[in-house]
């Protein structure tokens, strides 16, 4: 589990496609962290399969379909957050790294980004409800009920993340929030039941 508290960026040092594609990538910190430890990745819950002076993620052809990891290369910059641990202060809310698809950063206006989603989340995107953009928990501004939205980011986020280099057309990791996912899916299935 995560908070999407950004504890820093990292950089790729390289990529290699074999029959999966395995990433290396310098963290901000590799103390305490051992092989087979879950570490967030532009918001990908990936598992470390080496740690050294950089740490090594093998993924798999699924999770490339499903978020822009692979679009990086050697010198892509990411977000970095380790697994949350019991005792952590939890500043964000929880996530669980499981990535619903990404999305499309369409406007950015000082700190103010809006950004689009396919239409099949639209539903889960609600007005000050939680939504996590390449693993930063962010709070939802206004909402088009069409899968756009706009999130306002503080000075200080731009500075730990690497959402500041980003603009019109870049592509964004998006994970909604897990309480928000069950209660529309449970309300889905209740008024079907129903035959609503």
């Amino acid at each position: 589990m995560f908070t999407g508290i950004i504890q820093g960026t990292g950089c790729v040092q390289s990529v290699r496609r074999d029959s999966v594609v395995t990433i290396d990538v310098q963290i901000p910190s590799t103390e305490g962290l051992e092989i087979g430890a879950s570490v967030s990745i532009d918001g990908v819950c990936l598992t470390a399969t080496s740690v050294s002076d950089t740490v090594t993620f093998d993924v798999i052809p699924e999770t490339l379909e499903r978020t822009t990891l692979g679009s990086l290369s050697s010198g892509s910059n990411v977000n970095v957050e380790r697994a949350l641990k019991f005792g952590d202060e939890l500043g964000g809310h929880l996530l669980s790294g499981h990535i619903m698809g990404t999305a499309e950063i369409v406007a950015v206006v000082n700190q103010d980004y809006t950004i689009q989603c396919p239409s099949e989340m639209s539903e889960y995107i609600q007005e000050k409800g939680y939504i996590a953009v390449d693993g930063i928990s962010l709070t939802v501004g206004k909402t088009s009920g069409e899968g756009e939205f706009d999130v306002h980011i503080i000075p200080e986020t731009l500075r730990l993340t690497t959402l500041g280099s980003k603009g019109v057309g870049d592509h964004v990791n998006i994970e909604i929030d897990a309480m928000t996912q069950a209660v529309v899916e449970t309300t889905k299935r209740l008024m079907e039941s129903r035959g609503d």
